[in-house]
């Protein structure tokens, strides 16, 4: 069986230390522009290690013009393809694009642990994004992109970098913090009954690269107010992927498969069997038993961030902890794993913390990021705009 795989370059630990530099927004204020200025063109972008989603939007205006979510991935054409099989002869496509056309590309993950892995393919997936944006490609574009929690200068500069030449001025802001801001219901603000989730919450941001976890009380988050886990998502697969290699060798089933497999099944808690999945091995329909492989793998990343939450938790001033604890958020892909807010509630209610409430955000937890960050974009000072030179 013929499969494809995205190629990612492994990580340099020393090379991106943890202790992070912030760029710190402060108070937000509006932006103006001078008369004769290029048209300006805001953008919230979630570059995200599986599926990056940007928003874009006029200066001045609340409307939102362009709204994309795109895989990130980027596809080389392979030497020697025939004419016309991809259309106009690319030789670069991204997103669901180059999916299509997987087997005649040469397939590059531009991120890895919500960090960039492979600069090329990420300038090149930025560059393609812009043209979602401004296909003119005359418009003077600004834009806020989420960052992990707690991402170190170096993985920040490697944003900068790849992003130098495509985007006129950038400002980094962590993604939980993004998060908070975007699932925010800025009609409801000032009910008495709406609890704001920027004044004081715990937001839990499971990506496909990272699990980054923050405290949101009504100002920019500190090193101590974030924990970034480099376990998420994409680790799940990896273990679900390890096990059925144990119990199938040589069985040939893709990432992406797995990946698919583990949105449609995935649990926490005790363990359920059987959890029947019709898979196609060497061409052949199987029906295999995947419940024990799919719990342990969902209950490990449990184990993960459990800790975590109750560190950010103990780090919160004791007149905050009560309301905190009644609006602790989960939010990204790995909000759709079946019980984890019910299963966390429990272990923060079991361990003895008052009154825990913790919930999803909901549907649209794809672009709650990009939300939030298109929000900041619009509210920036001029100062806090960072200049990029090609």
């Amino acid at each position: 069986m013929t499969t494809s795989t995205i190629e990612k370059k492994p990580l340099s630990t020393p090379d991106r230390p943890a202790s992070p530099v912030l760029d710190r927004p402060g108070e937000f204020s509006a932006v103006t522009r001078k008369p004769g200025d290029r048209k300006r063109i805001l953008v919230g972008f979630d570059l995200g290690t599986n599926a990056s989603c940007v928003l874009a939007g006029p200066v001045g205006a609340a409307d939102t013009t362009v709204s994309k979510i795109v895989p990130t991935v980027v596809g080389y054409a392979r030497e020697g393809l025939v004419d016309g099989i991809i259309a106009n002869n690319a030789t670069l496509l991204i997103g669901e694009e180059a999916l299509n056309h997987r087997l005649q590309l040469k397939m590059i993950a531009p991120l890895e642990d919500g960090i960039i892995a492979e600069p090329e393919a990420a300038r090149d997936f930025f560059r393609r994004m812009r043209t979602l944006i401004d296909p003119t490609d005359a418009a003077e574009i600004r834009a806020v992109i989420g960052v992990p929690a707690n991402a170190g200068q170096p993985a920040r500069e490697d944003i900068r970098q790849c992003a130098a030449g495509v985007f006129d001025r950038v400002l980094l802001i962590p993604e939980p913090f993004l998060a908070a801001l975007g699932f925010r219901d800025d009609a409801r603000l000032g009910q008495p009954n709406y609890v704001d989730p920027v004044t004081n919450s715990l937001f839990i941001d499971i990506g496909g690269g990272t699990s980054d976890l923050c405290l949101i009380q009504g100002f920019f988050p500190s090193t101590d107010d974030q924990i970034s886990l480099a376990f998420a998502g994409d680790a799940v697969d990896k273990l679900i992927e390890d096990d059925l290699q144990r119990t199938y060798p040589n069985n040939g089933l893709s990432r992406a498969t797995i990946r698919q497999i583990k949105e449609e099944h995935s649990y926490v808690g005790a363990i359920r069997k059987p959890i029947d999945v019709k898979v196609l091995i060497g061409g052949k329909s199987h029906t295999i038993d995947l419940g024990e492989t799919i719990g342990r793998a969902c209950n490990r990343l449990l184990e993960k961030i459990y800790p975590a939450t109750t560190t950010l938790i103990a780090r919160a001033s004791s007149d905050s902890v009560a309301q905190l604890l009644q609006n602790i958020v989960i939010t990204g892909g790995g909000s759709c794993i079946r019980g984890l807010d019910t299963v966390l509630q429990q272990k923060l209610a079991a361990d003895g913390f008052e009154s825990p409430k913790v919930r999803l955000a909901g549907p649209d937890y794809k672009r709650f990021v990009a939300m939030g960050a298109l929000k900041a974009a619009r509210s920036a000072r001029e100062d806090q705009w960072q200049h990029l030179l090609a």
